[in-house]
């Protein structure tokens, strides 16, 4: 069965996210599994918003004396945890409980991929930032598109901005303390691997499923 547009929306206001980067884009069996799911899908972009705040802290903490990698997280780092005090805001409107949730095998699978030998650590680190960043804006943009709520659908249009520049953070970052050919090679093998991650989709609904 074909997605539906909600009538309200204007689809020129809210333009489908294409990313070079990414290998494949989101399938419909996902939209239509967090569309039917979205107080799930909510309380997990939660805490997708607080890890994603951690993950910029970690980095921080494991590379103090790269100066501006320290001063671009740390704008991160305050703004993902301003979007999280704004899901936060809307799980309290739709009362939606704080719970855990079991995370699907994205993340984990992602970094297992990370190599253990420095430098290459640090840049598999920031590409696979980058690369989870770059998917989080393309999805958060199908939320937009589908939702059959307007306010959260223009809510999720709000953040699409700030996702794509944290990606755009992450590739900067990379392409500064690294050569662009390791780089872009690199961001090659690690962007099948995530497509790959993505091709089955999970069971339970998440932002990364």
């Amino acid at each position: 069965m074909p997605l539906m547009t909600p009538d309200w929306l204007d689809t020129n206001s809210f333009p489908l996210p294409r990313i070079n980067v990414l290998k494949q884009p989101t399938r419909d069996e996902w939209v239509e599994q967090a569309i039917s799911n979205l107080n799930v899908i909510l309380l997990d972009h939660s805490h997708c918003e607080r890890k994603a705040a951690g993950v910029a802290l970690n980095l921080m903490f494991r590379y103090p004396s790269n100066t501006k990698m320290v001063r671009m997280l740390t704008a991160i780092a305050k703004e993902e945890l301003e979007h999280f005090e704004l899901v936060n805001q809307w799980l309290e409107r739709r009362q939606i409980p704080l719970r855990q949730l079991a995370s699907p095998p994205y993340g984990a699978s992602l970094n297992k991929q990370i190599r253990k030998d420095e430098p290459w650590r640090f840049l598999d680190s920031l590409l696979v930032c980058g690369l989870i960043e770059a998917r989080s804006h393309e999805r958060l943009g199908l939320l937009a598109t589908h939702c059959p709520d307007p306010e959260l659908a223009k809510f999720y249009h709000s953040l699409m901005a700030s996702e794509a520049r944290h990606y755009g953070i992450y590739w900067i970052l990379a392409d500064t303390y690294f050569d662009r050919s390791q780089v872009n090679q690199r961001l090659e093998e690690l962007a099948i691997i995530e497509s790959e991650i993505l091709s089955t989709l999970h069971p339970e609904p998440r932002i990364h499923s």
